[in-house]
């Protein structure tokens, strides 16, 4: 059965799951300690941050282990904000970041900090100079600056480099997130803090990478701890660490063919899709962007139910669609894009990945979505033909209705008025509002833009 969610997971690396073996054989003891079993765990835990600090490129003593990616940007945020208190208590993040970071960001802001949310282009990065201008107009000092490397559901590269010489002009520490890149290659440019996860390259769950460069005002938030030098208080979970830093090393050395290799893949998939599927819409960087990982999003189509159907026939993919059991609202991401979410699709393809496993997911996916769309009574062309009927506006009532009803609503009865005709949608789900002013920039009407109305929303569309 093909795993396409490696930018959620990868697989353990063969290296890793050897690497994990044989220390747990070695490292059980305690590395703190100076008898024979203490100083062979030492031994281990030393090589490990050698060799993850050759990887992200910084000094091994600035590096330190945490038990997630998550925790790792949760106590980098933190010990960074609390560092530079007397600095400021601004914070500055892209609009695309991981929840990890939001979050953090929403905890500073609850705490009497202030954020704010650096925009993205319709491909998801930020433009250059954006950063310089959040630092110029920021109400007041700015503590700390974070950007991802790339982003993890798109796919989509930003530019490290550019923004961190702008947060280094304005003395400003920034912070890389680089969770879905560290495993293809060193992030470049000045930054002062980065994070990974292991998980991500191929390494055990229950690892994360939090780098602080020398120089950088940093206070662990936690009560004082020996271990980690204060910034990832407990025990170390030596074998997964192990396994963690000799999996990064492996997978590095692999990633160039690696990468070549999946990107021709990927994009088959890009052109492949919009050919065989209708009404679909590819988002992210097409060219600037992650080797692995494509994202795509299908009109008049339930996400979660579309991702139920893949996987019956053997697919696992991921989705930041609006319309899945675990939220009723788009993606941060799709929406900070202004891309359509409804029926979104993301295929991050694991080290490995057979051209025969893409090629069937690109066979069966033209019937999965059209069943899909059937069940739904979606309309079956999205093309219509112009209706004379002397109807100038049109009003849906689609109160109560979850994604993708409103817009299927919405295609049906857009030929039921003449051109230049109004419909109006009514609708109280939230993804209306992203998705509508989506479906017309792909169809070409005019999207006349939204107002409230007794129990919801008025969304306006003119026909073209």
């Amino acid at each position: 059965m093909p795993y396409f969610d490696a930018a959620s997971s990868a697989p353990l690396h063969p290296v890793a799951r050897q690497a994990l073996l044989a220390a747990l054989d070695e490292g059980w003891a305690d590395p703190a300690r100076l008898y024979r079993e203490g100083r062979r765990a030492r031994l281990l835990l030393d090589a490990a941050r050698e060799t993850a600090a050759e990887a992200v490129g910084c000094r091994p003593d600035e590096l330190v282990f945490t038990p997630s990616g998550t925790r790792a940007l949760h106590d980098g945020i933190a010990g960074a904000l609390a560092g530079r208190r007397r600095v400021g208590r601004h914070l500055i993040v892209s609009a695309v970041e991981h929840s990890a970071v939001l979050h953090a960001a929403a905890a500073h802001e609850s705490g009497g900090g202030t954020v704010a949310e650096v925009a993205v282009d319709r491909a998801g990065r930020v433009a250059p100079g954006a950063y310089a201008t959040a630092l110029r107009d920021a109400p007041g000092p700015t503590a700390l600056a974070c950007l991802q490397s790339a982003n993890h559901e798109v796919g989509t590269e930003q530019p490290v480099a550019e923004v961190a010489q702008e947060c280094r002009a304005a003395d400003v520490p920034l912070l890389v997130d680089a969770a879905q890149s560290l495993g293809w290659g060193p992030v470049a440019g000045d930054w002062s803090l980065l994070t990974a996860s292991a998980h991500k390259w191929g390494g055990p769950a229950g690892v994360g990478l939090l780098a602080v460069r020398k120089g950088v005002r940093f206070a662990a938030h936690s009560p004082a701890d020996e271990r980690e030098s204060g910034r990832a208080p407990g025990f170390e979970n030596l074998p997964a660490i192990v396994a963690a830093a000799a999996s990064l090393r492996a997978v590095r050395q692999e990633a160039a063919a690696e990468a070549a290799r999946l990107r021709e893949l990927v994009d088959r998939i890009r052109a492949g899709v919009p050919e065989l599927v209708p009404d679909v819409e590819v988002v992210g960087d097409p060219v600037r962007r992650l080797p692995h990982l494509v994202t795509f999003s299908c009109l008049y189509v339930d996400g979660e139910t579309l991702l139920h159907e893949l996987d019956r026939v053997g697919f696992s993919v991921s989705s930041g669609s609006s319309c899945t059991s675990s939220t009723l609202t788009p993606s941060h991401v799709l929406r900070a894009m202004g891309v359509l979410s409804e029926g979104n699709v993301r295929v991050s393809l694991p080290a490995g990945t057979a051209a025969a496993d893409v090629e069937r997911f690109l066979d069966v996916l033209p019937g999965v979505v059209g069943e899909v769309r059937e069940r739904l009574g979606a309309p079956v062309s999205a093309s219509t033909s112009a209706s004379v009927a002397d109807v100038p506006e049109l009003v849906v009532d689609s109160l109560g209705k979850r994604c993708p009803l409103p817009v299927i609503e919405l295609a049906k009865v857009i030929g039921d008025v003449p051109v230049g005709g109004v419909v109006t949608v009514l609708a109280d789900d939230e993804a209306a509002r992203l998705d509508i002013p989506a479906w017309c920039a792909m169809r070409g009407h005019d999207y006349l833009g939204e107002r409230p109305a007794e129990g919801g929303t008025a969304y306006r569309v003119r026909r073209k």
